[in-house]
């Protein structure tokens, strides 16, 4: 008996669909190998997330950024107090501006782990500034975020 299923990538097995579909979708959802190089070498993001509505951007505020194992990372210097902060987790959407790029973002809750890692990428990247000490600190490090292109 043959399946009438037919996904976009021509595949009448459905599990040979589904994996297509699944890797289409990380694809969407991924930075780029240009896209990584031009964040990891900038200074310059500035993120927006959504105001109360979900549609309306929020003042654009200029943040330290760093990509640790091709994802990008930014914290808050005034910890989860921060207004920025604040409306991303709850908004969990927004956009980015950086490096010649704005991208429509998701904001994604870092786990403990993760926050090492992004310590060390924060030391090498902003070496000799006065405010490393603040954003690889505690309430910096509370408010570390995953930005995800959607």
């Amino acid at each position: 008996m043959e399946s009438s299923f037919n996904s976009s990538n021509g595949s009448k097995n459905p599990l040979v669909a589904a994996l297509w579909i699944t890797k289409q979708t990380k694809q969407m959802n991924s930075w780029t190998k240009e896209e990584l190089s031009r964040l990891t070498d900038t200074d310059d993001l500035h993120i927006s997330p959504f105001r109360e509505d979900g549609k309306t951007y929020g003042t654009a505020t200029w943040i330290w950024s760093v990509v640790v194992d091709d994802v990008l990372y930014v914290r808050a210097y005034n910890g989860q107090k921060s207004r920025w902060y604040q409306a991303a987790i709850r908004q969990k959407a927004g956009r980015i501006s950086a490096a010649g790029m704005t991208k429509e973002v998701i904001f994604e809750p870092v786990n403990e782990q993760s926050n090492e890692r992004v310590d060390n990428a924060y030391r090498r990247k902003y070496k000799g500034s006065a405010y490393l000490d603040s954003m690889t600190g505690d309430r910096a490090r509370s408010a570390t975020l995953r930005v995800v292109p959607r």
